[in-house]
């Protein structure tokens, strides 16, 4: 009988049986923390009802100038003028598709222990992920590099010139000089003192190993909590609402070839600028990202799943998405590179 038993096991070895199941309540699954994506994060999400539209962009010299003038006697004074302009936006549409073998996924079907290794919860977890990391991807190309906005700065090792400062890994760099500086500049510019600073990791890690920004939060410790440079410490040091580290990761690597790991956004700079908390009609913000409902389901992400053709037993996990990631007002921002 014992013959008999070990005979029929590896039969049904042979066979593609296996004699554990696959652990339901852990995998090897590197998706990324919910908090290191990086878009909705700085700019305001605005949903607009057609995919190409146009917007209104008010005269910001003419809502500044001084336009009250001294009634003359039995006469009035000229009507002041209130310009406007229209912009536009276009938001394309992007698509990512995964398969699933049917077949395949029996396997985990007829284990009852679907749990992680579950074929379509994994994938559609996937699909969602890499919709988050391509508006990550979006957000660097548009918003987070070298030549976008017209303010830019460069970090240089010595001797600073124009629009240069020392790095911010220098001990004669001045953190809060520097910023104060440059939110000043924005608020006379732009009439909005700026709210939020995006970072690099390596732009924030020398920031909150710099001795003046140490300085500033050391006593602020005890023995059971040291003090620690955080980011609401340094909104708090620069007088800003939001200070965000950009550690959202991806790889560039083609298919096939080895892995290479990258921050999606530019490790070394920093974007400072305001942005509305919400889209608002009298109100500027430096970006916006313009978001269309393409399937009238109320979101701009949409995640379906589909039958493969007959006899192929496969289906599909579609992830679909509808944006345009816009730079809207140019004087709201500064955007730093080589900091560190």
């Amino acid at each position: 009988m014992k013959n008999a038993n070990t005979s029929s096991l590896q039969v049904a070895i042979a066979k593609g049986w296996r004699p554990n199941n696959y652990l339901t309540n852990m995998s090897m699954a590197y998706f990324q923390e919910a908090g290191d994506f990086v878009a909705p994060a700085i700019f305001p999400v605005c949903p607009v009802g057609l995919s190409a539209s146009h917007y209104y962009t008010f005269d910001k010299g003419d809502l500044a100038r001084d336009n009250v003038a001294r009634k003359p006697q039995f006469g009035k004074v000229q009507p002041a003028l209130m310009g406007q302009t229209d912009n536009t936006y276009k938001c394309e549409v992007d698509q990512v598709i995964v398969g699933i073998d049917q077949l395949d996924a029996l396997n985990y079907q007829r284990s009852r222990a679907p749990g992680a290794a579950d074929p379509r919860r994994a994938k559609v977890r996937f699909v969602t992920e890499q919709l988050k990391l391509h508006l990550d991807v979006l957000f660097a190309q548009n918003f987070f590099r070298q030549g976008v906005w017209a303010d830019e700065w460069q970090g240089v090792a010595s001797g600073p010139t124009g629009k240069q400062f020392l790095r911010f890994t220098d001990l004669n760099f001045n953190p809060v000089d520097f910023f104060d500086a440059r939110s000043a500049e924005i608020k006379r510019n732009g009439r909005r003192r700026p709210n939020r600073l995006a970072l690099g990791v390596n732009a924030f890690n020398a920031l909150k190993n710099h001795p003046d920004i140490v300085e500033r939060v050391k006593y602020t410790g005890s023995t059971a909590n040291p003090a620690v440079v955080t980011t609401q410490a340094l909104a708090q040091i620069f007088q800003i609402d939001q200070v965000k580290v950009l550690e959202s990761t991806y790889n560039m690597a083609r298919v096939g070839g080895a892995d290479d790991m990258q921050f999606v956004c530019d490790a070394n700079a920093a974007l400072l600028c305001y942005a509305t908390p919400n889209p608002a009609i009298d109100e500027p913000s430096a970006g916006y990202i313009f978001t269309w409902d393409m399937l009238g389901n109320g979101q701009f992400v949409a995640v379906d799943q589909y039958e493969g053709e007959k006899g192929t037993h496969s289906e599909f996990v579609e992830g679909l998405m509808a944006l345009d990631m816009k730079k809207t007002a140019d004087d709201l921002a500064v955007f730093f590179r080589d900091c560190a």
